[in-house]
């Protein structure tokens, strides 16, 4: 029984440094240091998320400034080719207003057509 004292003493001076909430200023390190060794550790904690948010932040600035530039051209194509149907639509206006050139459509489509018939043919 006297062994089991012993024991209970030496895991109740074993843990006579901890109270709630953190560790108890001992004899060799004042409150004051351990705070400023805490304070140095969360800040260092702190800044390395920082830089890492920083890294992040700029990543994610060239990734939309690479979509802006896509975005831009796809923008311009879309303009250039909006030109080029208009374009192709005011000649079809002009195809389908005199009667010669309505004959020649219906010639040109009958061979596009008959093109298409014999190309699925032969496949």
């Amino acid at each position: 029984m006297n062994t089991r004292r012993d024991v209970r003493g030496g895991r109740s001076a074993l843990f006579d440094d901890i109270e709630d909430g953190g560790i108890r200023a001992t004899s060799s390190y004042s409150s004051h240091e351990i705070d400023e060794q805490e304070n140095d550790r969360a800040m260092d904690g702190l800044q390395d998320r920082v830089l890492m948010l920083k890294r992040l932040t700029g990543d994610i600035h060239e990734e939309v400034e690479g979509h802006n530039r896509m975005l831009d051209r796809m923008g311009n194509d879309m303009d250039s080719s909006r030109g080029i149907l208009s374009g192709t639509m005011d000649k079809f206006k002009t195809v389908f207003e005199t009667k010669s050139s309505r004959r020649m459509f219906t010639l040109v489509a009958s061979f596009v057509v008959g093109f298409l018939v014999i190309y699925y043919l032969t496949r």
